[in-house]
C-alpha cells in the first residue's frame, strides 16, 4: 500500500536505520522533517526534508514538530545513557501527548528483539542471549527503557494508533530480501530491510497495538 502525500517526523535520523529510512520516504515522494543533534551527519539533501537541530533530552517545541504530520517514527538508541535513566521513556511520555494535542495517531517505535513484550516471558534461548550478549555488550539498560516505552504505551495510549517493532539487526550491508511481521521468529537483518520493513509496516492497520519481531519472506 503506498502512502500518499505523507509528511514523517523522524527520531533517530541520523542512526544508520534513520538514513535509509528517510532515504526511502524521500524517494517515495514524502515529505520528512528529522530531528538531529548533528545535521552534518545527514549526508542526503532534498527539497522534502527538514532538519531541526536537537535531541530528546532537549526538545521543547514538540507541538511545533507534530504540526503537519501523519506519521511519527522513533528509531532512537543510545546504549550509553539508556544504562543511565530511561531517556527514551521520559521522552515519548512527551511525545504521545504532544501527537494528541496536535491529532497525530500513527506511532512507530523501534525496539530490540531481545526486548520483552508488555507482561510476557522471553524465550529461553532470548533469555540467555539477553543475559549474556546483551549484558556483555552494555545493552540491558536499552532494553529496559524499551520496556517501560511499551508499558506506557500499552496502558495509556491506546487512543494512539502505536506499533512497535522489536527488530533483531545484524549489519550494515546489502539488502537480504524482505522482513515479514512475526510474533514468534525473528530474524537478524540488515539496517536497510529494517527500514523498508518500517516504512511498509507504520501503514498496516493490522499491525496496530502490536509488539512484534519480523523475519525474512522465505
Amino acid at each position: 500500500m503506498k502512502h500518499s502525500k505523507s509528511t514523517f517526523l523522524v527520531f533517530g535520523a541520523s542512526g544508520r536505520t534513520g538514513q535509509h529510512f528517510v532515504s526511502i520516504a524521500l524517494k517515495e515522494g514524502h515529505k520528512v522533517k528529522a530531528l538531529v543533534r548533528n545535521p552534518e551527519k545527514m549526508k542526503m539533501k532534498n527539497s522534502n526534508l527538514e532538519l531541526f537541530k536537537g535531541s530528546i533530552t532537549d526538545c521543547e517545541d514538540l507541538d511545533d514538530l507534530l504540526n503537519g504530520v501523519n506519521f511519527v517514527i522513533c528509531m532512537l538508541g543510545n546504549a550509553q545513557e539508556q544504562n543511565k535513566a530511561p531517556i527514551n521513556t521520559i521522552f515519548i511520555k512527551k511525545l504521545i501527548p504532544a501527537m494528541r494535542r496536535q491529532g497525530v495517531k500513527r506511532f512507530l517505535y523501534q525496539a530490540g528483539g531481545l526486548t520483552r513484550r508488555y507482561k510476557d516471558r522471553l524465550s529461553f534461548v532470548t533469555w540467555v542471549l539477553r543475559n549474556t550478549v546483551a549484558r556483555y555488550n552494555g545493552l540491558l539498560g536499552q532494553h529496559k527503557d524499551n520496556e517501560t516505552v511499551i508499558e506506557y504505551l500499552v496502558e495509556e495510549a491506546q487512543d494512539v494508533d502505536w506499533i512497535v517493532h522489536r527488530a533483531g539487526i545484524i549489519s550494515d550491508g546489502p539488502s537480504k530480501g524482505l522482513l515479514k511481521r512475526d510474533c514468534r521468529k525473528i530474524s537478524l537483518a540488515t539496517h536497510v530491510d529494517i527500514a523498508k520493513y518500517n516504512f511498509q509496516v507504520i501503514n498496516d492497520k493490522t499491525a496496530i497495538h502490536t509488539c512484534d519481531l519480523s523475519c525474512y519472506i522465505k
